[in-house]
C-alpha cells in the first residue's frame, strides 16, 4: 500500500530523456520530495551515450521506473510515440527530463487531474510555457480554456501553439485521436505539426494562467539543452526588430495556410 501523500490513482509519469541522467535523477528526486507517486513511471530513453545508461540502470532500480530504450537516436518525435505506447492507464503526465516541480504543482496537479476526470471533452491540461497562450477564457481554480481563433485578423502567431510539449497532463489515448509524432525531422517541427493536428482535430485543452510558477526548466553546464533556438528573434536592434515584425508576420500567413492544407 502506498505510503505517499500525493498517489495519482491511473495517472503514470511518463518522461523523455537523452543524455541527460543527472538531471532525470534531479527531477524524480523532486517528485519524490513532494512526496508525489504515481501508478507508474516511464522513462523513453533515446540512445543515450553507455555512461548515461549505466546511471539510468541504478535509477531504475531506485525509483522503480519501467526503461524503454533504443538502440540508435531517433529524434524526439519517436521518444514520445514509443514511451506513450508503454502507458497503461488512463491519464499521462509527460514532462520532460530537464523540468523539475515546484511546490505549487501537487495542488493544482489535483485540480487538473479533477478536471480532466469531470470533462471528458478535455485532451490537455497545459502547466508551463514560455508565454501566455493568447486566447484565454477563464475556466476555475486559476486555469482557462484554450480558445483557437482561426481568423487572420487575430494576428498572434502564438495562438497555433495550442499543443506544447512542455509539461501537461493528456489522456493516454492522446495519440489514438491526434495522430502519432512524425518522426525523422526536428524536434521543434514534430511538436508544430502535432500543434496543427491538435487543431485540426478539434482538441481542447486548459492552461494553466500563472504558467511559470509550477515548474522551473534547469538546464546546467554539464548537462545544457540539446535544443539550440536562434537569438536574433530576442534582439533589440531595431533593424532585428522590423525583421522580425515581417517574418511574424509571414510566419501567421504560413501558419494559417499550412492549417487548412495539412492532411
Amino acid at each position: 500500500m502506498s505510503t505517499a501523500a500525493n498517489h495519482f490513482t491511473g495517472v503514470t509519469l511518463l518522461i523523455t530523456h537523452y543524455n541527460r541522467s543527472s538531471s532525470l535523477e534531479r527531477l524524480l528526486k523532486a517528485f519524490q520530495n513532494l512526496r508525489c507517486e504515481f501508478d507508474d513511471i516511464v522513462v523513453s530513453d533515446d540512445a543515450s551515450k553507455p555512461e548515461h545508461l549505466q546511471v539510468l540502470e541504478a535509477l531504475k532500480e531506485q525509483y522503480r521506473f519501467t526503461l524503454v530504450s533504443t538502440p540508435e537516436n531517433k529524434g524526439l518525435g519517436n521518444n514520445i510515440n514509443k514511451g506513450q505506447a508503454a502507458v497503461k492507464t488512463p491519464y499521462t503526465l509527460y514532462v520532460q527530463e530537464d523540468f523539475v516541480p515546484k511546490v505549487a504543482f501537487v495542488t493544482h496537479f489535483k485540480d487538473a487531474l479533477a478536471f480532466m476526470k469531470a470533462d471528458t471533452e478535455l485532451d490537455i491540461v497545459r502547466f508551463y510555457a514560455y508565454f501566455a497562450y493568447p486566447y484565454l477564457k477563464p475556466y476555475g481554480k486559476g486555469y482557462s480554456l484554450m480558445d483557437f481563433k482561426p481568423w487572420i485578423w487575430n494576428a498572434d502567431h502564438l495562438k497555433f501553439y495550442y499543443y506544447s510539449d512542455h509539461p501537461h497532463l493528456r489522456r493516454s489515448t492522446f495519440l489514438d485521436k491526434f495522430g502519432k509524432y512524425t518522426e525523422g525531422i526536428k524536434s521543434d517541427r514534430t511538436e508544430f505539426l502535432m500543434c496543427l493536428s491538435f487543431i485540426n482535430k478539434k482538441g481542447k485543452g486548459l492552461f494553466f494562467n500563472e504558467f511559470t510558477t509550477l515548474f522551473d526548466q534547469k538546464n546546467s553546464n554539464d548537462e545544457p539543452s540539446t535544443i539550440q533556438r536562434s537569438s536574433w528573434r530576442e534582439s533589440s536592434n531595431p533593424l532585428f526588430l522590423a525583421v522580425r515584425w515581417f517574418y511574424l508576420k509571414f510566419r501567421l500567413l504560413k501558419n494559417t495556410v499550412e492549417l487548412v492544407t495539412i492532411k
